[in-house]
C-alpha cells in the first residue's frame, strides 16, 4: 500500500508503454510510435476536463488497489491518459476516457475489472504528434498547449486529426517542480 501511494505521489521510477522515437520536423514537439500494449480505463461523460479526470482517476486507482476478479495490486505507471473526444457543439457534453498503463507483468493478462465501468482497453499501434510542458494541467493549460501542438503541425505540413485527442499527465499533484504534461494528437495515416 505504502508503495503505491508513495509510486503515485512520486512518480519516480514508474514503467510507461513502449514507444519508438520517429524523426520530427519541428523543435517543438515529438513523433512517437507507440506499441500494441492494453490500459486500464474508464470514461465518463461531462461538459469539463478537470472533475471527469477526477473522477475517471479514482476508478482506476481502486482497480489498481485490488478492486480486480484476482484481487491484487497493480503497480502505478505513466503517463495517466485522457483521451478527449469533445462534444458538437459548445454546450454539449464530451467523453472523457482515463486511462492507466498496464505494467509489463500483467500486459499478457491483466486482471479483469469488477467495477463496471471500468475496462480493460487494448490499443493497437498509433503514431502521435506530442508536445510536453511543465506546470499544474488543467483544462485550459491543456488546450492552450494544443492550440500551440496545432499550429507547429500545420506549419510542418503534418497531417494529423483534430479529434479525439489526448491529455497525458506523469506527475502526482504532491510533485511541485519539474512537472511533465504532454498533449498527444494522432497522426492521420490516410492522408
Amino acid at each position: 500500500m505504502l508503495k503505491a501511494i508513495g509510486q503515485t505521489f512520486f512518480s519516480s521510477g514508474l514503467q510507461h508503454p513502449k514507444c519508438t522515437s520517429q524523426e520530427s520536423k519541428g523543435e517543438d514537439y515529438e513523433v512517437r510510435t507507440y506499441h500494441t500494449t492494453n490500459w486500464v480505463s474508464t470514461a465518463v461523460t461531462g461538459m469539463e476536463q478537470d472533475p471527469a479526470l477526477s473522477t475517471g482517476f479514482r476508478r482506476l486507482f481502486k482497480y489498481i488497489q485490488g478492486n480486480n476478479d484476482k484481487k491484487c495490486k497493480v503497480e502505478m505507471t505513466a503517463p495517466v491518459s485522457c483521451l478527449i473526444d469533445p462534444g458538437p457543439g459548445p454546450t454539449c457534453e464530451s467523453t472523457f476516457t482515463i486511462s492507466f498503463f498496464i505494467p509489463e507483468e500483467h500486459q499478457a493478462d491483466p486482471p479483469k475489472p469488477t467495477d463496471a465501468e471500468v475496462f480493460i482497453e487494448n490499443r493497437g499501434e498509433a503514431t502521435m504528434f506530442v508536445r510536453t510542458y511543465g506546470g499544474f494541467a488543467n483544462s485550459e493549460s491543456s488546450r492552450e498547449e494544443l492550440l500551440k501542438l496545432m499550429e507547429s503541425l500545420k506549419r510542418d505540413g503534418m497531417k494529423f486529426r483534430d479529434a479525439p485527442f489526448y491529455r497525458a499527465g506523469y506527475d502526482s499533484p504532491f510533485k511541485l517542480t519539474n512537472r511533465r504534461n504532454e498533449v498527444w494528437l494522432i497522426k492521420d495515416e490516410e492522408a
